[in-house]
């Protein structure tokens, strides 16, 4: 009998998710809508800052880090410092989506890439078949699978980037290009939940953009190629309020260090550290007079609006009245970044490959930092105030929370240790076809 697992969305969580669903010993069939694998991580690179470092190396540890040591592989810098991080790395985004889909198709994913899924079919609260529309072409995918995962992120469409932002800034989603993002949790009738601004208004704004990094200063250009880190100095009069940096998603950042300072960092392009910053007032500070911006193109305008499509889930990660169906990254809850996707989306597919399987889904121990922050952030996200608040472990309030349960440590042998005593050392990297043939065939002699 084939155990099949169908993975909508292709971003840091899909990819994830693929990969823990096919070690698991599940066919999987993975759909993007776009061209590309990795959504936002084609434009991100930030890893292992400040708690990040530990969940890594947990899943690392666990066995399901195979995504990880591709970030390690095509960093540009490791080990970097910027204000209010320590020992981050920054990987090459113009390598990371190559290097990712390699290592899918050698894992035996099955990829649909310019297939939005359009449309499911559902019996019973279960999840049977989903429908894809392959992008200027008749052709029509219908995919049967015994469990699925909803990774199809927040952010967009561009009806929210025009109410809620400052309107479509023709970024890496492309939603005029390849179409929104599309839920089969919602299709099958879950409701979504909204995340909140402070002030009470929806949605929350990407935290940075890129700059073309030669259209800056040959002295900029230098300094980033040699340390992976640029920090120049506002006038005062071109200094950001803090109103406006907490409008971003990645509260990590809304820092006074940020806008009293252009924070750059070497990812290819120049990633600048704020959600977005108009033209006119960027080329006035010193090196950025012929600033072009690469991602979002309008950047000057302001970036995606995310966090308006999550879905109810427990701790295994499984959606809220359905019975086969399971969610990462954004889906997940508040969660900001490529690692935090990455953890929910190696949980959910490895929880989906046991659900196609018979097996009872599973938590990450609260021992660990992966497993404290998924709960902690469930249960946020029951209050009002936590709707407000994103949770990233590289800083703000889960780096506290984090902090405050003694789970942050740079000790790798200390994580590792952490692991064993959780009974999770290279959990996700067993086979569980073979653990049901011999637990049948110990049934079948009793």
């Amino acid at each position: 009998m084939v155990n099949k697992v169908i993975i909508v969305g292709g971003g840091w969580a899909g990819s994830a998710a693929a990969l823990a669903a096919r070690k698991a010993g599940c066919e999987v069939e993975l759909f993007e809508r776009s061209d590309m694998l990795l959504g936002t991580g084609l434009v991100g690179g930030i890893m292992r800052n400040n708690g990040r470092f530990t969940v890594t190396e947990e899943m690392l540890a666990m066995g399901g880090g195979d995504l990880f040591k591709i970030t390690d592989d095509t960093a540009r810098h490791k080990n970097i410092g910027f204000p209010g991080h320590k020992h981050a790395s920054l990987y090459d985004v113009s390598t990371i989506e190559p290097a990712v889909r390699k290592a899918l198709w050698a894992a035996g994913v099955k990829i649909h890439l310019k297939a939005r899924v359009k449309d499911i079919v559902v019996e019973d609260c279960t999840l049977v078949k989903v429908i894809a529309d392959v992008f200027h072409s008749n052709e029509v995918i219908e995919a049967t699978g015994d469990a699925f995962v909803d990774v199809s992120g927040t952010a967009g469409p561009q009806n929210n980037c025009m109410k809620y932002g400052n309107g479509c800034a023709m970024c890496v989603y492309r939603c005029p290009t390849f179409g929104p993002r599309f839920s089969i949790a919602a299709k099958a009738g879950v409701k979504e939940m909204i995340g909140e601004k402070a002030d009470g208004t929806f949605g929350a704004m990407s935290g940075s953009c890129k700059l073309h990094k030669d259209s800056l200063s040959s002295k900029i250009r230098e300094e980033l190629n040699t340390t992976g880190v640029c920090v120049i100095p506002v006038p005062i009069n071109l200094q950001k309020s803090m109103s406006e940096l907490d409008q971003k998603a990645c509260q990590q950042y809304a820092l006074k260090e940020f806008a009293e300072n252009i924070v750059l960092l070497d990812t290819g392009h120049a990633k600048l550290m704020s959600a977005y910053y108009p033209l006119d007032k960027l080329r006035q500070i010193p090196g950025c007079e012929n600033a072009r911006f690469e991602d979002p193109y309008s950047g000057g305008i302001g970036n995606s609006m995310r966090y308006f499509g999550m879905l109810p889930r427990d701790n295994t990660l499984k959606v809220e009245g359905l019975k086969n169906v399971f969610c990462g990254g954004e889906k997940a809850g508040l969660l900001v970044g490529h690692t935090e996707a990455i953890i929910t989306g190696t949980l959910a597919g490895h929880n989906a490959a046991r659900c196609a399987l018979g097996l009872e889904a599973i938590e990450i121990p609260r021992s660990l930092a992966c497993g404290e922050g998924i709960a902690h952030v469930k249960e946020r996200m029951q209050t009002k105030e936590g709707l407000t608040k994103k949770y990233t472990f590289s800083g703000s309030v889960l780096f506290d929370h984090m902090k405050s349960k003694n789970l942050y440590t740079t000790n790798v042998q200390q994580v590792k240790d952490n692991v064993n005593n959780a009974n999770m050392t290279d959990f996700f990297a067993n086979n569980l076809t073979t653990y049901c043939r011999e637990a049948a065939a110990t049934k079948t002699n009793q």
